[in-house]
């Protein structure tokens, strides 16, 4: 291979490009210069052939395997490239189902169900020619304001991990290879703010941020990782070896490609200034270990090109790179595709896509609060309510149901003109078809932004006149100052958007009752709304739930569905008490020496049912277990109350005391579990103690022997049953081989049915 068809397979080219700004400093950017040029020597990746712009799916397949033959027919190599598109909540193209935001994801706990989801995203990719999705998300959440909470999964390290890796065994199981972002540190930014320095130190690293992806590496088998746009401690991510290659390839075995979050080549030059120009940029990122950059080749085709030939840079970099993108290429077939027959018709959004769709939403959903006004029709449908206000600027859209890289936020947006191209109800369109004998007035009584108050007095009046008020508030997810939340929308203020609270408040004075329903994107200060006697009847919380969002809604405020929705993150008492984790030590939880209260309005774990679930009996098998072994915990559950339901077991740890500060509470396994009323059940856990591995003060991985606290309950701030086990024996130091990920059972009361989590949950 000459030097020209080399670097031609370390680039991306992006042919739709235009003047929508869907990436950051998209403008400034691209300079691949025309298709024809830019392909002249073959091609690595094709981006975004279908996620750019609205086109008709069939037709851009045509193309795309016309344009596939034609790399093959006529450059001298012969090799196609290889397609990327955004999968993060569905395929990001026109007519593709939109799932759940991965907020969502982790508010269901429920790895088989995101496996599923993820096995059909990766169906209609393969079907369409796409190679590779650029998903899923694992930064662990640290602070409410940045403003792609909503991309993230949970601010529990394993809550990602389980949830992320099953979404990579079900994309990579069609055929589709995943790509774990953004590796490592871009959640754990300064203030809350895109692209802002991350000042953490190594073991947080090692202990909170690496966990998801050594998960998703060493158990999902990903086959890509893309780099974070973050500098940890002044060293720019996409310039360190530390990360790229000694941790991923080096500790994990990592054998796929490392491919560089969009521009973050040219960043190294343009934002961090750790090098000169972009030649220099592409030598360190290749150094480091980015092996293709994306989306064009703006530093690592002419810039390295000229610098190599200086004899500035060592074109072995360049061969590394080139060998791991050719090796990938065979592993997904495409050295012996030949692009004859494309697809003549596709269903991206198939009643398989709904049904999981369906599934997801409604077991993503929160129930924050509630006094007993929910569900509606609690007693049967002659005792629903006869008039309901649905109010708010959520009530009536449909994009407010739906996260920021879902393809109508990211691109239809920009193309107004445009219909969506799959069916996604509103909420007031499926309250209606939920409740067809209530009469239900719409009002929006303000906007999600902005000032205007002049709509409240219509609300106010018309929930004088309703049993009911139904409010719906919170985001409208874009990017880049287009809504207020999403990728470049972070926000120095955790209250909700505009004047939303002065709209709930004043509805709320009217005396109706009324229940709260949050959209949005990221967890609000609310505390005026589920705490004190001012406070709504009840308080519904749904991370963008997608296109069946809206029917899961309105099937909980019925009560047709019942809530079993956990809160993944905590929900905030104020944007000053940001960054915040449940897994803090305990000179991070409130104290009297601070006049600073940063204690949860709502606890990690949160959220109530339509009944009641006891939880006793907590025992270990046995007393001690040596560091290294696993230890078996069992518990009873029990339906104590007059509806079916399902509980999110929940097993916490702490780690008493140990030779580096330990969190107060730390989750070691989860299981969702179905019970009729007065339905028991017996729930194992098959803990490894290398759950409560940590970074000592060596900074080893180790397992260190000690007493561990063990506790079930509601949340994590809830100790319901307990018990305790003493890990002994010298210290454990851990490695690859080690089995670090729960598994449980279910064994039911009859000894009838038994159930197993699927081998992704188990394992992931």
């Amino acid at each position: 291979m000459t030097l020209e068809e080399k670097l031609a397979q370390i680039v991306g080219y992006w042919v739709d490009q235009g003047g929508e700004v869907v990436a950051p400093m998209q403008g400034e950017m691209a300079t691949s210069g025309r298709y024809e040029e830019a392909t002249a020597h073959g091609l690595g990746h094709l981006t975004r052939v279908y996620g750019t712009r609205p086109v008709d799916p069939v037709k851009r397949a045509e193309w795309l395997w016309a344009e596939q033959r034609r790399l093959r027919e006529e450059t001298r190599l012969g090799i196609p490239a290889l397609v990327h598109e955004e999968c993060l909540t569905g395929l990001a193209a026109w007519q593709a189902a939109t799932f759940p935001t991965p907020l969502a994801w982790g508010a269901s706990f429920d790895p088989g169900l995101v496996e599923e989801m993820a096995t059909l995203i990766g169906d209609s990719m393969r079907e369409l020619g796409i190679h590779q999705g650029l998903a899923p998300v694992l930064d662990v959440i640290r602070d409410a304001r940045w403003g792609r909470v909503d991309e993230c999964i949970a601010e529990d390290p394993y809550v990602v991990g389980t949830i992320g890796t099953a979404y990579v065994r079900g994309l990579q199981s069609t055929g589709v290879h995943a790509t774990l972002k953004h590796f490592v540190g871009y959640s754990a930014s300064q203030a809350g703010r895109n692209h802002a320095p991350a000042q953490i130190g190594p073991r947080f690293v090692e202990d909170v941020l690496l966990p998801p992806f050594e998960m998703a590496v060493l158990d999902g088998g990903v086959r890509s990782v893309m780099n974070s746009y973050a500098e940890i401690d002044g060293a720019p991510v996409g310039a360190t070896p530390e990360y790229l290659t000694d941790i991923l390839r080096g500790r994990w075995g990592f054998d796929g490609v490392v491919v560089s979050d969009y521009f973050s080549v040219a960043f190294l030059q343009v934002m961090h200034a750790v090098a000169a120009d972009r030649g220099e940029a592409a030598e360190l990122a290749l150094a480091a270990g980015i092996d293709v950059e994306l989306p064009t080749g703006d530093a690592y085709l002419a810039p390295l090109a000229e610098r190599i030939r200086a004899g500035l840079a060592d074109e072995a970099l360049v061969d590394r790179a080139v060998l791991r993108l050719l090796a990938e290429k065979e592993e997904l077939g495409l050295l012996d595709e030949t692009f004859e027959t494309p697809p003549t018709s596709i269903d991206l959004d198939s009643p398989a896509h709904r049904d999981v769709a369906r599934r997801l939403a409604e077991e993503s959903i929160v129930l924050l609060t509630n006094s007993g006004v929910l569900p509606l029709a609690g007693a049967g449908a002659d005792a629903a309510p006869r008039r309901i206000a649905l109010i708010g600027p959520n009530a009536d859209s449909a994009e407010a149901l739906m996260g920021c890289y879902s393809f109508a936020n990211h691109v239809l947006a920009h193309h107004p003109e445009t219909p969506l191209g799959f069916e996604i109800p509103t909420l007031a369109e499926a309250l209606r078809g939920e409740l067809p004998d209530a009469e239900i007035a719409v009002v929006e009584g303000a906007a999600v932004e902005g000032e205007d108050r002049s709509g409240i007095p219509a609300a106010v009046a018309e929930a004088e006149r309703a049993d009911v008020a139904v409010v719906v508030v919170g985001d409208r997810a874009g990017l880049f100052g287009r809504g207020t939340v999403g990728e470049g929308n972070d926000a120095e203020s955790l209250d909700l958007p505009g004047v939303q609270r002065e709209l709930v408040q004043a509805v709320q004075a009217t005396g109706t009752p009324v229940v709260v329903v949050l959209l949005t994107g990221r967890p609000y200060a609310v505390d005026w709304a589920v705490d004190g006697a001012d406070a709504p009847a009840a308080v519904l919380q749904a991370f963008f739930p997608g296109e069946e969002g809206a029917p899961a809604i309105a099937g909980i405020l019925s009560g047709r569905v019942a809530p079993s929705g956990r809160l993944p993150v905590s929900l905030p008492r104020s944007a000053g008490a940001q960054p915040y984790s449940y897994l803090h030590p305990i000179l991070g939880g409130p104290s009297e020496v601070t006049s600073a209260d940063n204690t949860p309005v709502l606890p990690f774990g949160h959220g109530l049912t339509y009944t009641t679930f006891e939880r006793t009996g907590l025992t270990v098998a046995e007393p001690t277990v040596a560091a290294g072994d696993s230890f078996v915990v069992e518990l009873r559950v029990r339906n104590t109350g007059e509806r079916a339901g399902t509980d999110v077991v929940q097993l916490y740890a702490r780690d008493l005391v140990a030779s580096v500060t330990r969190p107060v509470a730390q989750l070691l396994g989860y299981r969702r579990v179905d019970l009729q009323p007065g339905g028991e059940a017996l729930v194992r856990f098959d803990v490894p103690t290398a759950r409560l591995a940590f970074t000592d003060a060596r900074y080893r991985r180790i397992v260190e022997p000690g007493d561990v606290e063990l506790w079930v309950g509601a949340s994590c701030a809830e100790k319901e049953t307990t018990a305790s086990v003493t890990i002994t024996g010298p210290v454990h130091p851990v490695t690859n081989d080690d089995e670090r990920y729960v598994l449980t059972e279910v064994i039911t009361r009859s000894g009838v049915a038994r159930q197993t989590e699927p081998e992704a949950a188990l394992r992931a």
